[in-house]
């Protein structure tokens, strides 16, 4: 709905409730183990020169699930509660264009800076969905299964299955006549990267493609194997990313299987109804975006906290010389994603993605918009922060998307990501 659309009056009611935030103070905001600074949105560098349409339009998906939150949930977590009256108030605006979207971010929120303790910045990677070739049947080509978890245990929403087998014993077939193979791919390598990215397009022998997101795991913890190699001088840690230890894995077939199965944490799988156009679903329960969408420490952050990224990242080439400056959303999570200033950033699928988002692993700043109505103390809040006067676009939720969060019939469990 567009606001040119509006009587003069309903537009200036609109306005008016887009530009005032809630002043009614919640609870106050506390991160253990990090340090908060108040900020002026006029200190976020490039701040004016992000598409802000774009990125309300992604918190308009977490509005969805923040909207349908309970008052007992709001009020134990007081930023879920200020997201709440903002979507409430995102909700009733619509569609905006770049400078209503602006105005409706500054007039909301307040940025806040998030350090971890002893740390002047925060982490970030990048994660993306991998795309392999398989088959419904196994074959001389297509050997390797990928699992679904057994039914019983997605009824009961079980995010732990099968925690007695760790990755050696799945692999050499303990899994074997359960019937719980989903399909078949070429590589155990195909399958390791599927299950640290969390999802994966499957494009099938028949023609069919298969999307599938990740439903449990057996509970072991995840252990990023990058860094055996650069123990053993292999990979600098400079250098290190996905690509570098899937070349090692395939060119190194029987070492590659023992760094493998360093880490014997295993992934379970569900099918969706996604198409091939729609993005996966994060553990917020909506389609993510290609660049706007995080994975952040879920036990810290509230599902659609808005976070303002500043980085240079390598992007445009291997080295970190790409100047990134976004506001992303907190949509996602991972068992690897830890700390309070720790994101994982969505790159999408397809083409070179793997390639980018596989070798990010910047520091950068790390910047909270939190409610108006949360405070946050005064150590932590400068006096400079009042908001200023009013001055790859995301993908829209489809009815298959929305179906594959009705289906899960819950919040997708944490999944596993590289942290290097």
């Amino acid at each position: 709905m567009r606001l040119t659309s509006f009587h003069p009056l309903a537009k200036f009611a609109i306005g008016f409730w887009l530009i005032t935030a809630a002043t009614t103070p919640a609870d106050s905001l506390s991160l253990r183990n990090a340090q908060l600074d108040g900020l002026s949105f006029a200190a976020l560098d490039g701040w004016k020169d992000d598409d802000h349409a774009a990125a309300f339009a992604t918190f308009l998906k977490s509005c969805r699930p923040i909207l349908n939150s309970n008052r007992t949930m709001r009020t134990a977590r007081p930023v879920l509660g200020g997201l709440f009256k903002a979507c409430e108030r995102a909700a009733a605006v619509g569609e905006v264009d770049r400078e209503q979207a602006r105005a409706f971010f500054e007039n909301n929120f307040k940025p806040v800076r998030v350090k971890p303790a002893g740390q002047a910045e925060g982490f970030f990677t990048g994660y993306y969905e991998t795309e392999v070739d398989g088959s419904r049947f196994p074959s001389d080509e297509y050997t390797v299964p990928i699992y679904a978890a057994p039914a019983e245990t997605v009824r009961r929403k079980q995010s732990k299955v099968f925690a007695d087998l760790d990755r050696t014993k799945i692999e050499d077939g303990a899994l074997v006549g359960k019937q719980l193979e989903i399909c078949y791919v070429k590589s155990a390598i195909d399958v390791f990267f599927a299950q640290i990215q969390g999802s994966t397009r499957v494009k099938l022998d028949s023609g069919q493609l298969l999307r599938l997101n990740y439903i449990a795991s057996n509970g072991m913890p995840y252990t990023p194997v990058g860094k055996f190699l650069i123990d053993r001088g292999i990979v600098s840690k400079e250098e290190m990313s996905m690509d570098k230890i899937r070349e090692f894995m395939e060119a190194n077939p029987e070492e590659g299987k023992a760094l493998r199965r360093k880490n014997r944490s295993f992934v379970f799988f569900q099918e969706t109804p996604l198409s091939e156009h729609d993005e996966c679903i994060g553990a917020q329960g909506v389609a993510l975006t290609a660049g706007r969408s995080l994975a952040v420490d879920k036990r810290i952050h509230v599902y659609g906290t808005p976070i303002w990224v500043e980085a240079q990242l390598p992007i445009e080439s291997e080295k970190p010389e790409t100047r990134f400056r976004r506001l992303l959303f907190a949509q996602d999570t991972g068992s690897a994603i830890i700390g309070p200033a720790r994101a994982d950033i969505y790159f999408g699928h397809g083409g070179e993605i793997p390639h980018v988002a596989g070798r990010i692993k910047q520091n950068g700043q790390f910047v909270m918009l939190v409610p108006q109505n949360v405070s946050v103390g005064r150590a932590a809040v400068a006096t400079t922060n009042i908001p200023l006067p009013k001055p790859r676009p995301g993908m829209t939720v489809t009815a298959a998307a929305r179906s594959a969060t009705e289906a899960t019939g819950s919040v997708p469990a944490p999944r596993p990501r590289p942290r290097h």
